[in-house]
């Protein structure tokens, strides 16, 4: 006999989250791909395209053969091909940057929640794929001089141990240096919501609705604030921290994009977001840095659940694979 399980409800999720992913970042970069000007940064977003397109291919795939309905996820009516240019190409390679970082954690999270051998050797293709995207932005960012370094400290003379608890203080008295860890969450969460405040700006002046136009906004001013946050962590260590000047969009109003797909943009970063915070929580000895990222993930997740109902108000939230309800069964 074959044995031939269904899938579980884990793969389930990262099936159906890897589907309404790969299809956005399909719409995404056709668009990307029309209003580019470098050309080595042409190629960068063709391989991105490829890649998206055969994933969604194979998991249309795997879903037809376990007889579940494909996900909609987002199709060619959610982009506007011929819309001006809304984002440079800076934006785009810093954007394919957090692509490939994004996907090492997505399908690092994927491939030990799969059982099955087909599923298991998927996303470990997707691994080794987004390994592939992170190397090759990051080799031609740092060819075009636009690569942004983390902050360089002295190496240390010679091992030490934490002796006092003092080292878990820091809203009281002399504060303590950054350590290494410290800088390096600071640092990326800095980089991560400049990306966000430049890619929700650009959102903000292309969509035809007031409201979703206004939130935009706000998650912009709130991207802005998280980075002055870190920004002053960083700098009360006297820790340089140089910054991209070009993630800014253009003047252009038309909109390149469905409002359900930026909302569903908007929604990922946020959650993507809100891990980098719990990650960077667990790893910051220092109880002001401690405070500082509970209550930016509670503003975050305040905005996310804003979003979330203008998505529902609008049908455009899609509804992941969810378990029965037995109690409405038992209803009859």
């Amino acid at each position: 006999m074959t044995h031939h399980p269904k899938l579980t409800s884990s793969e389930l999720a990262v099936l159906w989250g890897a589907y309404q992913n790969s299809s956005l970042i399909v719409c995404t970069v056709s668009y990307f791909l029309k209003t580019v000007e470098d050309e080595e940064v042409r190629s960068l977003l063709k391989y991105t395209s490829g890649l998206a397109i055969e994933h969604v291919e194979i998991l249309k795939e795997i879903f037809k053969e376990e007889n579940h309905p494909i996900p909609m996820g987002f199709t060619e009516q959610d982009v506007n091909l011929n819309a001006d240019r809304l984002f440079t190409d800076t934006f785009m390679l810093f954007y394919l940057s957090n692509v490939g970082s994004m996907g090492l954690n997505s399908y690092g999270i994927s491939l030990p929640s799969s059982s099955r051998k087909v599923i298991r050797d998927y996303f470990s293709k997707c691994l080794s794929s987004a390994i592939e995207l992170y190397n090759r932005v990051t080799d031609v960012m740092q060819e075009k001089g636009v690569y942004v370094r983390s902050p360089h400290i002295p190496y240390p003379e010679q091992v030490e141990f934490v002796h006092k608890q003092h080292f878990l203080a820091g809203w009281f008295g002399n504060q303590r240096p950054l350590t290494s860890n410290e800088i390096n969450f600071l640092f990326n969460n800095l980089q991560r919501n400049v990306l966000g405040m430049g890619m929700l700006t650009g959102f903000s002046q292309v969509t035809n609705s007031a409201k979703v136009s206004k939130y935009f906004t706000r998650g912009a001013e709130i991207a802005k604030h998280h980075c002055a946050v870190f920004s002053k962590f960083l700098d009360e260590s006297n820790i340089l921290t140089p910054m991209s000047s070009d993630n800014l969009p253009t003047s252009s109003k038309q909109a390149p994009f469905s409002d359900k797909l930026m909302m569903y943009h908007t929604a990922g970063v946020q959650a993507a977001g809100i891990g980098f915070y719990g990650m960077s929580l667990a790893t910051s000895p220092r109880r002001d840095l401690a405070a500082s990222y509970t209550r930016l993930m509670a503003e975050a997740g305040e905005y996310t659940e804003d979003g979330a109902n203008i998505m529902i108000e609008n049908g455009w939230m899609e509804q992941p694979p969810t378990a029965p309800n037995r109690k409405d069964l038992a209803r009859g």
